[in-house]
């Protein structure tokens, strides 16, 4: 059970992670957001990132092993790092329509879940 919570934690964090790094690139397209300047514009992705935090910090907490969850140190930045990878994917494919999902795409993403893999592998 704390895997997939850590793991849903782990996805809704770095949803918010993606829109606070690469969101301010599409909604330059609305007249006001064109308007800010660039600390405006940090600022608010820094708001954005403070609900990536409020996820990550107790995603972290409840999968670290040493505090009772299922994944050591290791295990967990790899899931975060795949995890972040494909909302990315997912957040371009769908907020970015002229980016394209190409077959090199899906070849690196087997490598990452064989990373896993390799990863929880004794």
């Amino acid at each position: 059970m704390k895997a997939f919570l850590t793991i849903g934690l782990l996805i809704i964090s770095n949803t918010f992670m993606v829109m606070a790094w690469y969101g301010h690139l599409k909604f330059s397209e609305w007249k006001w957001f064109n308007k800010l300047g660039l600390v405006s514009i940090i600022l608010i992705s820094w708001g954005i990132a403070l609900f990536e935090y409020a996820f990550q910090v107790p995603a972290n907490k409840i999968g670290f092993k040493e505090n009772g969850g299922p994944f050591n140190l290791i295990q967990l930045k790899v899931i975060q790092e795949v995890i972040t990878l494909v909302v990315f994917a997912v957040f371009t494919l769908i907020v970015f329509k002229t980016e394209t999902f190409r077959f090199n795409h899906i070849i690196s993403f087997v490598f990452l879940i064989l990373a896993v893999y390799f990863m929880f592998k004794k």
